[in-house]
Order: C-alpha cells, then structure tokens, then sequence
C-alpha cells in the first residue's frame, strides 16, 4: 500500500538506511562550539568544613582520636609558660604522626604537607608552623626521652 502520488515504483517500507552515512552527515551540518564547566582559579571560594573530605576510615581521623585520647596535663608538662604563644602540642603530635604516617620525615617535608595536604590541613587547623618549630618541637621531646 502506498500513494502513488508521494512514493515511487521504488519505495520500501522497511528502514534499512545506514546509519554510519546519516550520523556523518548530520555531524558535518552543524559546527558544534565546545562548551565547559566554569572554571576561574582566580575566585575566592570559601571551605567551611575540611572534614568534609577526608573519608571516614582515613589514617588521619585514627591520629585524631589517639592524640584526643591524651590528656593535656601529660603534654602541658613541657611547657614552662610565659613568652610567646605555642602552638598547641596535640596539634603538632597529630601532624608529626601524620608526617610519619606518610613516609615524611624531615620537617620541611611535614612543612609542605600543611600547605599542600588536606588531611594535614585538617590536622592543623589550617595552622602552618615552619619546619623550625616543628624540629623545635620534635627535638626537645626526643631529647628527653632518647
């Protein structure tokens, strides 16, 4: 059944059309522009909650909870008191043991893992000493238990 009037002696009822020449031909009609997600590095963006990130069974929340476990009169027993402020001790055992978690032992390497890593970030508080401090820090403990 066909109408002779819109169809030819020649017409097919079945699509038996190749689908490689149409995909072709369609593709080559258009010019596609390529799009992308925003992206501008230059933007302030602002990070509520590091912990956020750093998955649930992370070496660095077992680091956490082992050096929360200490009390603080145990640490505070270095401290003489007086002079500039220190940066807290649990805080930098937490970044110390995650340095050495990560096969980082030198301080300029834990240095950089605090700018550069987030569960270290985490760890610190967003805090940054220098490597000095945290030699300091590492040096008088070692030297009085070693």
């Amino acid at each position: 059944m066909s109408n002779l009037t819109t169809t030819t002696k020649h017409y097919n009822t079945q699509p038996t059309l190749p689908l490689g020449d149409i995909e072709e031909k369609a593709t080559s009609k258009r010019s596609f522009v390529p799009t992308f997600k925003t992206y501008d590095n230059q933007q302030i963006h602002m990070i509520f909650d590091l912990q956020e990130f750093i998955p649930v069974d992370h070496v660095s929340r077992v680091i956490d909870e082992m050096i929360e476990a200490i009390p603080d009169e145990q640490l505070f027993a270095y401290y003489t008191g007086g002079g500039r402020s220190s940066y807290h001790p649990k805080m930098m055992l937490k970044v110390i043991l995650y340095g050495y978690s990560q096969k980082v032992y030198s301080c300029r390497g834990i240095e950089k893992l605090l700018q550069e890593n987030i569960p270290a970030m985490w760890l610190a508080a967003m805090q940054q000493p220098d490597f000095r401090t945290i030699n300091d820090f590492r040096g008088v403990r070692e030297g009085l238990h070693g």
